[in-house]
């Protein structure tokens, strides 16, 4: 399904190539550690691919349980200015490709010009898209129930991650997952960039110009996702009508919020690629 289509400059286009490098961009309540199966898939298509974490996330996720106030002390301006110079920083636009609060993340490097296509999975919406349906509210409920949390990092237990992250598995492939990935998030981020964002006056740092040029962008929505659910993802991209940017919506049955991991994910992982390959920008000549 195609929310928008508008041309993109094509990547055969005189002093264009198509994008070498993958840049991952992980969410909330995950790591780096999240991509650990996509870096060497990438890698055998020929990508170079880099999966920066959030600042002071460079150690391991057991060391971040250890000393979660690194994740409590955590900012989007300092994330993003941290992710855009990773990218600014390569010597030609890479495909930017983020999940969850990484498909936010990926949106407003977009919007700053960066990047030579993205993709947003399951993506958290920025400031404005106003959808919230049941199950989104019911996964944030655990951070959200106490206004203390809002200065803390906040995890999920086992049971609430089965339900907001892996429900398609069973508890105890989940459980497995919880283990080894999760994280607190920043309680911060969930009161000030979650359900309640679109009721606090002013702009937040989740806000995106909507109606920027920017590399195009699909959105991949998975239709049993209980805390990005697809009538986010479908809003969200809906926003995006007012950019002259193409901008893509496809919404894959049968998958949860942890569909970069759970089984079948390569679909997932081809589909994001090729989308990004296919419609890839070309950098942009210098003017003489």
């Amino acid at each position: 399904m195609t929310d928008t289509e508008r041309p993109a400059t094509p990547i055969g286009a005189p002093g264009g190539a198509a994008p070498d490098t993958v840049v991952l961009v992980h969410g909330l309540w995950m790591t780096p550690r999240s991509w650990e199966a996509w870096v060497p898939y990438l890698e055998a298509k020929g990508m170079r691919v880099l999966t920066p974490g959030y600042p002071g996330f460079e150690i391991e996720v057991e060391a971040l349980r250890e000393n979660p106030q690194v994740i409590a002390d955590l900012t989007v301006p300092e994330t993003v200015d941290h992710l855009a110079g990773v990218v600014e920083a390569l010597d030609a636009p890479p495909v930017i490709i983020g999940h969850s609060f990484g498909g936010t993340l990926t949106q407003l490097l977009l919007a700053r010009g960066l990047g030579a296509a993205g993709v947003a999975i399951d993506s958290a919406p920025p400031e404005g898209v106003r959808v919230t349906p049941p199950s989104q509210a019911r996964s944030l409920l655990p951070a959200l129930r106490n206004p203390a949390n809002r200065h803390r990092a906040v995890g999920f237990t086992p049971d609430e991650f089965h339900y907001a992250f892996t429900n398609t598995l069973s508890a105890e492939d989940s459980r497995a997952v919880w283990e080894r990935y999760a994280i607190p998030a920043p309680g911060a981020w969930i009161w000030d960039y979650g359900l309640l964002a679109n009721f606090t006056p002013g702009r937040q740092e989740t806000w995106v110009d909507f109606s920027v040029d920017r590399a195009p962008l699909l959105f991949i929505a998975g239709e049993k996702d209980h805390i990005m659910p697809p009538a986010v993802n479908r809003s969200n991209a809906k926003h995006w009508e007012r950019s002259p940017a193409l901008t893509e919506y496809v919404e894959l049955p049968g998958r949860d919020h942890w569909t970069c991991a759970a089984p079948g994910w390569e679909a997932v992982a081809d589909r994001a690629l090729e989308w990004a390959l296919a419609h890839a920008r070309a950098p942009q000549a210098p003017a003489a």
